[in-house]
């Protein structure tokens, strides 16, 4: 009995261990034939929506697709709930971009669709295993508002095997509205480059830059100095003029008569505005801050001009070109030059205007020349620094100027500060330490302001906050002389890659506007509330 037993106990040991294992692999089965879910995130870019732009890429969508699988895509729904102004949108479109996360517009997905509250765009997209990018882009009506924003959120993905949800990566963003001052092939120019903004008496804004006809490449090329007028804070502007074009100066071709790096200043008692820029005549595939691209001397076809237009009737019509060469320049230099940026007024009339050049031994500089109670005669100051050049003045509380300038040794900025119009200076206690940069061209701008009702002296710089590349266009804001930039303050205008070299200008009490190089246009203007700027950055809002 015991042997029959033992041999029972043994036989339903050994069925349910065959029974466990059967079950395990029909487990294992399932397991290995089901088929992976599919995923979709959806992201909101961190970069401004333009007017002037046929497309602005709003929402990158991202569908993952396991391998295995034949699915299609068949329709998209979102939310623009978060849009300030519906009626800002003009239409809105979405384009297959295969697995790239760049926006191409190469591949619409369908035709254009008009905006609403909630909307959902039909489209048949067979999707591959991977990655596959979807982009919604949409187009701003001439007149959408600059204060406004737009956001537009995925709620669901149709597919032939079933309805997705994205995950939002980027809750809560809106983009901020801005518009496509000048954008590749406009008026047949190739590359628009190097602006510098300014604000009139009359509240005219004033931008001056390269307009680089041929191709991207900086002097000696085809460069003519260009202006762009609105009369409407930025809103809309006139088309451009061209205000300085040496043409066929000593019988060269144009390409060997380039004019660059414009600097702007309005006297605000008078008026008066003047514009700078340099000039090179012949030395072609030369480079005024390379070798003897510049030369020691005056002669015109050696050293590079410094060159002036002015303008007494609010920006519509200039001067003839005057060469200050001769007036400003030390004979010993290789090169002087107007600083891409607006000059200042202080607070008694004198005119400020930040330059840069290279020195007897060829190292580029950092300083300002001034001018005195209207006068005819510009007085340049010492050089600030050594290995620095483009740089930007402001005013600080207690009436010193503060020089914020490019430095080509660290990706710091150099700072320093004069109480004497730049006869002396004292290196600032933030100097290649504070401000970090990727070397390119920056802004600072003075505003006194009333904040939390009481008044504020404001100092607001921009640049591409990185020490890589020209991404991460950012505006900061201090309020203590620029000793601390707290991050709280930082405000993204543009992650994208461009070529930064931003310009800010005081347009009213309230407002300030900004031109810079985006990743959306070759130049781009948007305009902010001063309150807003010095307020903390809440993300995407």
């Amino acid at each position: 009995m015991r042997s029959a037993n033992w041999l029972t106990i043994r036989v339903t040991c050994v069925a349910t261990l065959l029974a466990g294992a059967t079950a395990a692999g029909l487990e294992i089965a399932r397991a290995d034939n089901a088929s992976p879910r599919l995923k979709a995130t959806a992201t909101q870019p961190a970069h401004p929506i333009l007017i002037r732009n046929e497309h602005g890429s709003l929402l990158r969508i991202e569908i993952d697709v396991p391998a295995r699988q034949e699915v299609r895509a068949t329709a998209f729904s979102f939310s623009l709930a978060g849009t300030d102004d519906l009626t800002d949108l003009d239409a809105l479109a979405l384009y297959a971009c295969g697995d790239k996360l760049e926006f191409s517009p190469a591949r619409p997905l369908g035709p254009a669709v008009s905006p609403g509250s909630t909307l959902t765009i039909r489209a048949e997209l067979p999707l591959v295993t991977g990655k596959n990018v979807v982009w919604l882009s949409c187009r701003l009506t001439a007149s959408a508002s600059l204060a406004h924003r737009v956001a537009a959120v995925c709620t669901s993905i149709e597919t032939t095997a079933g309805t997705l949800t994205p995950r939002d990566a980027s809750p809560g963003s809106r983009l901020r509205t801005g518009v496509a001052l000048r954008k590749h092939g406009d008026d047949d120019v190739h590359t628009y480059r190097i602006p510098a903004l300014a604000t009139t008496p009359g509240h005219t804004l004033l931008c001056v830059y390269d307009m680089r006809r041929r191709m991207g490449r900086d002097l000696q090329e085809d460069i003519d100095i260009g202006l762009s007028r609105s009369t409407d804070g930025g809103q809309s502007w006139q088309p451009p003029r061209v205000i300085m074009d040496m043409g066929e100066y000593g019988g060269l071709p144009q390409e060997q008569n380039g004019c660059s790096d414009p600097g702007i200043l309005v006297d605000h008692a008078t008026g008066e505005i003047f514009c700078f820029a340099v000039w090179m005549n012949g030395k072609p595939g030369k480079h005024q801050w390379k070798g003897d691209g510049s030369e020691a001397g005056y002669e015109i076809g050696k050293s590079a001009q410094f060159l002036m237009v002015r303008s007494r009737d609010d920006g519509l019509s200039w001067s003839q070109p005057e060469n200050l060469t001769r007036r400003l320049k030390r004979e010993s230099w290789w090169l002087l030059a107007p600083s891409p940026q607006q000059g200042i007024n202080l607070a008694d009339g004198t005119l400020v205007m930040p330059i840069q050049g290279r020195d007897d031994h060829g190292q580029t500089f950092a300083t300002v020349m001034s001018r005195r109670n209207h006068g005819a005669s510009w007085t340049v100051g010492e050089p600030a620094t050594s290995d620095g050049n483009e740089c930007q003045a402001a005013v600080l509380s207690d009436g010193s100027i503060m020089l914020n300038i490019r430095n080509d040794r660290e990706r710091f900025r150099a700072v320093y500060v004069t109480s004497d119009l730049g006869h002396t200076w004292r290196e600032h206690e933030t100097s290649r330490r504070g401000l970090i940069e990727p070397n390119c061209n920056a802004s600072l701008l003075a505003v006194d302001a009333q904040l939390a009702g009481a008044k504020r002296h404001v100092l607001l710089f921009s640049n591409p906050h990185t020490q890589k590349g020209r991404t991460q266009q950012t505006i900061q804001s201090s309020l203590d002389d620029g000793r601390t930039w707290p991050t709280s303050r930082h405000h993204l205008l543009d992650e994208g890659l461009g070529a930064g070299y931003p310009s800010l200008t005081r347009i009213d009490d309230d407002h300030v506007g900004i031109v810079y190089e985006g990743s959306q246009a070759h130049l781009v203007f948007q305009r902010f509330t001063i309150a807003e700027l010095c307020a903390p950055a809440a993300e995407g809002k």
